[in-house]
């Protein structure tokens, strides 16, 4: 609330009236010193008298005593300050370096005096003083700013004297100087004179000198009393430079003199140079200057790369820059390469992009005129190729299976088209196709439309480059029928089954009489609900993670199934690798069954139909399965089980078909890793273990890949992996919940953190190993040569994930040491066996046990000889080593610290728990392959804390396969691993929301 009117204003606002009555009263006038600035013609001098002062300058005309050094014949313009006295002007003991402390004593005016001070700091500005300097003078050609103008007006008007040097000095300062190569008529011939006038007034420039590039004084050795300076209105270009003189050069005015005559048949010549000509009385018509040229700078780089930049070109004499969409006609340029207000951007061009703007379109640019063409390298010989292109298709098997089942080979002019590149082309919907001679040609033509169906086609069955056969797919008569229809007789059984197990729930089972095995709780969860599956004729994924005992799982409900009644064998399909881990395992929990293992294929002599007829189990392996998959599918199968299941996550692979036409009225998937890089590998497993859920793969991919994993970004050499976003949308989200809804009653999954909380810890830990200056400069220029090809297939990588892999591998192999891809590379060595070694020495002295994986079994075998000269004993397995179940119990019964064991060999099926440490030298594609070789030895029966070491490359292709690690763990995570979503048996109301 505001208070009521009265005087108190006056109180509050007396103080501040008072501040500023006295602010604006009048200063007492005090009387102050003139001062002047003091402009002479000074001569350079090579050295005072005192020879180790170094050269200075003197008074042109001035009085010298005897023993004064000889000037050089060198003038320049000097300022000084200088104060008025009763006698005149005078020097007195002031200074440029002394003025800025010297207002008071000297009782100078204070805007004057901070005039001088800005004038000093202004020079001191332009750099360190030129030869000839001395502390009473400085010279107006060192002020390289030209707010020196403004600062010479600015003293006219505080009243600052300009002064010049003796009796009757001139000092003139003008307002615009004009330099210029006159032209004028004489006779036939021209005159050639230098022109300058100073306020219109003409002047002599053959005693001007350049101050800057922003003005000029006259003033004659002869006469240097006389002195005139002003600024010019553009910078002092170097024609007008040269007229001038710099640097102690004699000035072209000066040669010129009162001018020189061209004759007239040189008058051309003079016209057509570059010198910019005036003609001040118009006697002579001076040609405008020509406009600059717009240059096309092509780099011709490898790997069919043109890079392309433009810039002008001026002369010094050139016209303003035109438009230069005016010098290129429209259409020649994409519209994306322009700029929005000048010249085209920059642009790269690659593979049949270069060679097509080299082919056609630089030819075109090269004839514009004001447009030059400059190269830098070889220019290749590009051309396009425009005959009829000859495709045969057979299918009869040849050398060149380019693709799948088919022999395709593609001719044109007589050149063989290489079909991997001419399919990428296709699937990617390309127009056009380069070869490696630098010849390209269109994919538009009709010989090529059959194809490109095809291929179309194969789009849609996945991993097209990596197994499917295409042929197979497309004779297939229940494929088709599947992908069209939207029911099928297999998918009316499927519902009948479905239906008929609705009101029933997993009730719990006792563990079979024949099972010589305590089940843990889980593990006794999971037989309930495999019973239960194996009762309504129902299959599964048992996917819970490695080491939980998922084998003895299947083999109580193979017992419990035979003690059961079941007629007919159980086939247990295995990697080559695990199948006599699952005779043993046989052998030790569930004695009474009858197995037989099948090694050989039947062209050896092995009849399948034998062995099974007086089998409970039959053990074989997914080679021998897809080798003789006719014989398999004549067995009548009580049930099938697909060990390590991800061996059939592919639809179109042959195994996969095998398995499918085996007709097993129960199918269980057993797979720690039921999603490795898609979810068409988790509908692969569906498309076997449960046939009516997701009939259609094509349904699949629409309603439920492409919402969930998106648009999925690759893996490339220098910029990383991609990621599924953690906002998967509200879309996404929908999709995503619906499909774990859908999969749940088929699928068990439980992580050793849920159920195996007495497991001991396990830690993980990343070890970064720089490489060293030789193997980096190595890395990287392989990195270069390889990066182009990588580029152009990670644009469609879903489609094409595998093929960009196994480019990669040069890279992934060279990180690791450049002999893997170089033999004669010996001398660099590998920055990460000595890491390793080194790890070793202290773990073996300690008493540890040490697992080391690695991809690559050469790389291990330089471990190995690594290992020997070390003197440290180890054993090694690989895919060529004899004896398998020898060398892994050399390992766990014997006394080697160290096993080395390629991911593949050793990857799955092993149980080595007696080791407490892990090596994993180079990180593999997905997480799931690294983490099964981790649970060789972090799995049930371990008792020791496990040490988990990955050895990642820094500045490598490593680093960026962890960020693709990571993001397909992320969609495993998303779809699998949701708590314990699939941890628990099916209920009634799973089955009931499965009909929902």
């Amino acid at each position: 609330m505001s208070s009521p009117p009265s005087d108190r204003w006056r109180e509050v606002l007396g103080s501040l009236v008072a501040s500023v009555t006295a602010e604006s009263a009048p200063p007492a006038a005090e009387p102050t010193t003139a001062t002047g600035l003091q402009f002479e013609l000074r001569e350079l001098t090579p050295r005072t008298r005192e020879r180790w002062n170094g050269p200075t300058s003197r008074t042109v005309g001035g009085r010298a005593r005897r023993d004064d050094p000889p000037g050089n014949g060198q003038y320049r313009l000097a300022v000084r300050p200088v104060l008025r006295t009763t006698k005149g002007w005078a020097r007195g003991n002031v200074t440029w370096t002394n003025i800025p402390h010297q207002r008071t004593r000297l009782g100078l005016d204070p805007a004057q005096h901070r005039w001088f001070c800005e004038v000093g700091a202004l020079h001191r500005a332009a750099g360190p003083a030129l030869p000839g300097t001395d502390p009473d003078w400085v010279f107006l050609d060192e002020f390289a700013n030209p707010v020196l103008w403004d600062l010479l007006d600015q003293a006219r008007e505080l009243g600052i004297a300009f002064v010049g040097s003796g009796i009757g000095a001139q000092v003139r300062v003008g307002d615009r100087a004009e330099l210029t190569l006159d032209a004028a008529r004489a006779d036939d011939a021209i005159r050639l004179t230098a022109r300058l006038t100073v306020d219109g007034e003409p002047a002599d420039p053959r005693h001007a000198h350049p101050i800057g590039d922003h003005g000029l004084y006259v003033a004659d050795p002869a006469q240097p009393r006389r002195i005139l300076l002003a600024p010019v209105t553009a910078p002092l270009d170097a024609q007008q430079l040269a007229l001038l003189g710099t640097g102690g050069r004699r000035s072209v005015a000066d040669a010129l003199g009162d001018g020189v005559l061209v004759p007239a048949e040189q008058i051309g010549e003079l016209l057509g140079t570059a010198l910019d000509l005036r003609s001040a009385d118009g006697s002579v018509s001076i040609p405008p200057p020509a406009p600059p040229t717009l240059v096309l700078t092509v780099r011709f780089a490898p790997r069919h790369t043109v890079e392309l930049g433009w810039s002008w070109r001026s002369a010094p004499r050139s016209a303003p820059a035109p438009d230069p969409r005016s010098l290129i006609p429209a259409g020649t340029l994409p519209v994306g390469w322009w700029s929005e207000d000048g010249l085209p951007l920059p642009v790269s061009l690659r593979d049949v992009e270069a060679a097509e703007f080299v082919a056609v379109t630089l030819p075109l640019i090269d004839a514009l005129p004001g447009v030059a063409v400059e190269t830098v390298g070889t220019r290749p010989d590009y051309r396009e190729l425009r005959g009829d292109p000859v495709l045969t298709v057979t299918t009869v098997p040849t050398e060149k299976h380019d693709w799948f089942d088919l022999g395709v080979t593609v001719t044109l002019e007589g050149r063989d088209i290489p079909f991997v590149p001419l399919f990428r082309a296709l699937a990617q919907g390309r127009k056009k196709l380069m070869l490696v001679d630098g010849s390209y040609f269109a994919l538009d033509h009709p010989a090529l439309a059959t194809l490109s169906e095809l291929i179309t086609e194969a789009r849609d069955l996945g991993e097209w480059e990596t197994g499917p056969r295409i042929s197979r797919h497309q004779t297939s008569l229940w494929a088709d029928f599947v992908d069209l229809a939207d029911q099928a007789t297999p998918a009316v059984q499927w519902r009948a089954l479905v239906e008929e197990a609705a009101a029933d729930a997993p009730r719990p089972t006792p563990p079979p009489r024949g099972l010589r095995a305590r089940l843990r709780p889980y593990q006794q969860d999971g037989l309930d609900w495999l019973a239960f599956l194996w009762r309504h004729r129902l299959g599964g994924i048992l996917a819970d993670d490695m080491g939980l005992g998922k084998t003895v799982q299947c083999l109580a409900l193979i017992q419990h199934a035979v003690e059961s009644g079941s007629t007919g064998p159980f086939l247990v399909v295995a990697p080559t690798s695990v199948t006599p881990n699952w005779v043993a395992e046989a052998a030790r929990f569930t004695p009474g069954l009858r197995v037989r293992r099948i090694a050989a294929t039947q062209a050896t002599g092995v009849r399948v139909a034998d062995l099974a007829r007086d089998a409970d189990l039959v053990v074989t392996s997914y080679a021998l399965l897809r080798l003789d998959a006719e014989a398999y599918a004549a067995v009548d199968w009580a049930g099938l089980v697909l060990d390590e299941a991800q061996q059939v996550k592919n639809h179109s692979s042959q195994v996969h078909r095998a398995a499918r036409d085996l007709g097993a009225p129960f199918t269980l998937a057993v797979t720690g890793t039921p999603i490795e890089n898609s979810l068409t590998e988790l509908h692969a497993l569906l498309a076997l273990t449960a046939p009516g859920l997701f009939p259609s793969a094509r349904a699949f991919a629409e309603r439920y890949l492409r919402p969930i994993e998106g648009e999925r970004t690759g893996v490339t050499a220098g910029r990383g992996a991609g990621s599924l976003p953690s906002d998967l949308g509200r879309s996404r989200q929908e999709r995503l919940a619906q499909l774990r809804r859908r999969v749940r009653p088929f699928l068990l999954r439980r992580t050793k953190e849920l159920v195996a909380a007495d497991l001991p810890g396990k830690q993980e830990q990343t070890l970064t190993v720089e490489l060293s200056p030789a193997h980096r400069d190595l890395y990287d220029l392989y990195l270069q040569r390889e990066r182009q090809k990588l580029f152009g297939l990670i644009d469609d990588l879903d489609r094409q994930r595998f093929i960009v892999y196994r480019s990669l591998t040069l890279l992934r192999m060279l990180a690791l040491d450049p002999v893997l891809i170089d033999p004669e590379q010996t001398g660099i060595g590998s920055a990460k066996l000595d890491l390793l070694l080194e790890q070793l020495d202290d773990l073996v002295a300690e008493g540890h046990r040490a697992l080391v994986f690695s991809q690559f079994t050469s790389y291990l075998d330089l471990a190995a000889e690594r290992l020997t000269a070390a003197g440290v004993p180890f054993v090694h397995l690989d895919g060529s080593t004899t004896g398998r179940e020898r060398v892994i119990e050399e390992f766990r019964t014997g006394d080697a610290p160290v096993f080395l064991i390629s991911l593949k060999a050793g990857g799955t099926g092993l149980n080595l728990t007696e080791a407490d440490y892990v090596f994993l030298l180079d990180p593999w594609w997905n997480p799931a392959a690294e983490q099964q070789a981790i649970d060789r030895t972090h799995r049930i029966g371990q008792d020791k804390h496990v040490m988990v070491y990955r050895l990642i490359a820094a500045g490598t292709i490593e680093e960026k396969v962890q960020a693709l690690q990571a993001r397909k763990a992320e969609l495993v995570s998303a779809v699998i691993d949701d708590g314990n979503l699939f941890s628990a048996a099916l209920t009634a109301q799973d089955v009931r929301d499965l009909l929902g």
